[in-house]
């Protein structure tokens, strides 16, 4: 059984909504943000990469710069950018992104659902990026950024998004990437027939947003020893998170860059590349089009890499994720990169940025690059479901969900 609840919605007036809305803060650099941030001054970046209001060199995890978000974030509400919801709502948030589409249910998931594996992960967290978000979220008394959850086909819920995607939005608006985002209220009058539905689900997934997740449950846990005397319906006890049937997603491609050959000639690099898989030069970009199949990209040429019968574990879904493949390996073995989630000898590209950028860095910082059949979300959930982990960066999503159209203050 799941606990989802409506929640009072901090969010944008109608008129500002497409300009408050941004990306989130965690596929950026500060640079990115900042640029972004000089051509439109009401973006929420001002909210989530706070640092950009400071000189460049700023530490970003200083305390003024988390001072500065809660202090940008109440500002929206001072100027009358933003307001409060008087009721606790539900929202529906449709994403078009070229022929992909998506609807999410707009609510507050449980931290005990979470603490007790009803939220099933399939991602590590690492220590700092918590630390970073737990500060954010305590400072500002708010989830800024909603958690990417999915859930098996439910009808209920189905039918009534059915029922609301045909009225008139509340939002309607073309963010960057040309995608289209569109909200819709849901009645107070529908949120027990939402909560009920919630409670057939018997659990649910995280498809993005890890970090944001545990991050704001550790703070949770902070506050109920703050106030000992909780009951467990209070704010913090529950998290900003968008719902979606796992049915309506897709994960991209997650590729790789490797800095260097390990002092490997190529003869010996290939060498031992060859020893699992069959080798051919290719004419033109390679984009993999099955699962163990990998393009390579080296020297300026591209080279198709085809895994040899028997070696894959298929008994096994993690052993058998081609992420898994290629750590195991190439990315350990043959270049000596024994933890991807703290090596800086490798880095990682959304599929969403294409093959050129992959070309683009070897040609900048970077030597080889492997590009990568994409995760399936039936992967994901088999995973969740076994209680098992996924290698780092195993999966993307597209589009992202924008911060800012929903803020969840904790109090």
């Amino acid at each position: 059984m799941s606990t989802v609840k409506p929640f009072k919605a901090g969010r944008p007036k109608k008129e500002f909504a497409g300009r408050v809305a941004a990306l989130p803060y965690d596929v950026m650099n500060t640079e990115e943000a900042a640029s972004r941030a000089e051509k439109n001054d009401l973006t929420f970046l001002r909210v989530d990469r706070a640092e950009i209001d400071f000189p460049a060199g700023t530490d970003i995890y200083s305390e003024k710069v988390y001072k500065k978000a809660a202090e940008n974030l109440n500002a929206y509400f001072e100027n009358g950018v933003c307001f409060r919801e008087a009721g606790e709502r539900f929202y529906i948030y449709r994403q078009i992104m070229g022929e992909r589409v998506q609807h999410g249910i707009v609510g507050c998931a449980g931290v005990d659902d979470y603490l007790n594996g009803v939220i099933k992960r399939h991602e590590l967290t690492r220590a700092d990026k918590e630390e970073d978000r737990i500060r954010h979220v305590d400072t500002c008394n708010a989830n800024t950024g909603p958690i990417f959850l999915a859930y098996r086909e439910n009808k209920t819920l189905k039918n009534l998004i059915s029922d609301y995607i045909v009225r008139q939005p509340e939002y309607d608006f073309i963010s960057e990437g040309d995608v289209k985002n569109t909200v819709w209220v849901i009645d107070e009058t529908d949120n027990e027939k939402i909560v009920e539905a919630f409670k057939n689900i018997d659990c649910l997934y995280i498809a993005d947003g890890h970090h944001r997740a545990a991050s704001a449950v550790k703070v949770a846990l902070k506050r109920r020893e703050e106030f000992p005397d909780y009951k467990g319906d209070e704010e913090f006890n529950f998290f900003l998170s968008v719902f979606f049937c796992a049915d309506e997603l897709k994960i991209l491609d997650y590729n790789r860059l490797i800095k260097d050959t390990n002092s490997l000639t190529d003869d010996e690099m290939f060498g031992k590349i060859s020893e699992f898989f069959s080798v051919e030069e290719a004419a033109v970009p390679v984009s993999s089009e099955a699962r163990h199949i990998f393009g390579m990209y080296y020297k300026n040429k591209w080279y198709k890499l085809t895994l040899k019968d028997g070696i894959a574990d298929e008994t096994d879904a993690v052993k058998s994720l081609d992420v898994s493949i290629l750590q195991s390996l190439v990315n350990e073995p043959i270049f000596g990169i024994g933890d991807p989630r703290t090596d800086k000898r490798i880095d990682f590209v959304g599929g969403i940025r294409g093959l050129k950028e992959l070309e683009k860095r070897c040609s900048e910082d970077m030597a080889i690059a492997f590009s990568m059949y994409p995760t399936s979300i039936e992967e994901l959930m088999n995973i969740a479901d076994n209680g098992k982990i996924m290698p780092p960066k195993s999966t993307w999503f597209e589009p992202k969900l924008l911060s800012g159209l929903f803020i969840h203050f904790l109090s």
